[in-house]
């Protein structure tokens, strides 16, 4: 049975809502610095998760 990060919109939809509900949380209650610290994890997130989850399968 193949696993579910077999497919690659599955690892890439899993990391882009990561993201967005960093960013949003980013936008929502962080300002300064720390809001653009919280959006480079995010912005990590959409290039490295799905790397991870290629190796998963």
């Amino acid at each position: 049975m193949p696993s579910i990060f077999a497919s690659p919109a599955i690892r890439y939809g899993i990391s882009f809502v990561n993201a967005a509900v960093i960013a949003l949380i980013a936008f929502t209650f962080l300002e300064g610095t720390i809001r653009w610290v919280a959006l480079g994890i995010a912005a990590l997130e959409v290039i490295v998760t799905p790397q991870i989850l290629k190796h998963a399968e």
